[in-house]
């Protein structure tokens, strides 16, 4: 069997957690000032904001054409090895579930099985990479599609920023509410919620500050103080807060902290530069991952 996913998926992890076999990406298309790229592969994170802040344009993003997912699938089973695990980004919030179900149907010759996370950045990359270290071990597709749920349905994902104008043209909130907030200062503290996979607002906040409060706010209905959890921050281009919003969550839990690192670029573009996030578990959730 083979692992497919798409640049939904962040996965910085320590070199004793990555996963020892391929994990084969097909990536989402960003457009910025009529140029296209591939994100990941024609552009980093950092050089997106980058551009971001130098233009007053707005980005688009794509996901990948069934087509892409086609070629991908259709170049693994020739390789020998027709059994595909396509784990891709939450079909609630991207059309990308919908991309790899198309590619799965123009090639015949791979037995593709498609699992819609529900989720996507940080929890993604987990759960890709539990499953290849499981496939690695030689575990059965179902104990793998289990270990995945496994984790999907006991991680959270949360975020907040500084700026709402991404936001707001993507329309990932809407726009007259948006615009308020914007007028208003507000910042928003935005989740992933499991039953459709999309985003759902958990609550605001005043300052940016206050805002990165409560995220370990938020920590703490899930967990309680001095809990083990797998912890993940990450942001598109906000360094300073991201360091802020660690050492924030340090004291309450015992955290075994994953690398920070900036979110997909894919992601990134829907947020602009401010954005910081966390992803949070319990650590007896990984405890049988290979």
């Amino acid at each position: 069997m083979q692992i497919v996913t798409d640049t939904g998926m962040d996965l910085y992890l320590p070199p004793e957690l990555m996963p020892e076999i391929p994990i084969h990406v097909v990536p989402h298309t960003i457009t910025l000032d009529g140029i296209s790229y591939r994100s990941g592969v024609d552009i980093q994170p950092a050089e997106l904001q980058q551009k971001l802040m130098a233009t007053t344009s707005f980005p688009i993003t794509s996901q990948p054409a069934g087509g892409e997912f086609a070629d991908m699938y259709k170049k693994l089973a020739a390789n020998g090895d027709p059994d595909i695990l396509s784990i891709n980004m939450s079909s609630g919030l991207s059309g990308t579930v919908n991309a790899a179900k198309a590619g799965a149907e123009m090639s015949p010759e791979a037995n593709v099985t498609i699992i819609d996370t529900k989720t996507l950045c940080a929890v993604q990359g987990w759960q890709v990479a539990a499953a290849a270290r499981a496939l690695k071990a030689g575990w059965s597709k179902d104990q793998i599609l289990a270990l995945i749920k496994k984790i999907g349905d006991a991680s959270e994902s949360m975020y907040t920023l500084d700026e709402l104008k991404y936001l707001i043209h993507g329309g990932r909130i809407g726009h007259m509410k948006g615009l308020l907030a914007s007028m208003l200062r507000i910042r928003p503290l935005i989740g992933v919620e499991k039953v459709g996979g999309t985003y759902s607002q958990l609550g605001m906040a005043r300052t940016f500050d206050q805002a990165l409060h409560g995220l370990v706010d938020l920590m703490l209905k899930y967990h309680k103080t001095g809990s083990d959890l797998r912890v993940q921050v990450l942001h598109s281009y906000n360094e300073k807060a991201v360091l802020a919003l660690r050492e924030m969550i340090a004291p309450v839990f015992n955290c075994n902290f994953m690398p920070i690192n900036y979110m997909s670029p894919a992601l990134a573009a829907h947020t602009g530069p401010t954005m910081v996030g966390v992803a949070f578990a319990s650590m007896d959730v990984f405890k049988d991952v290979p």
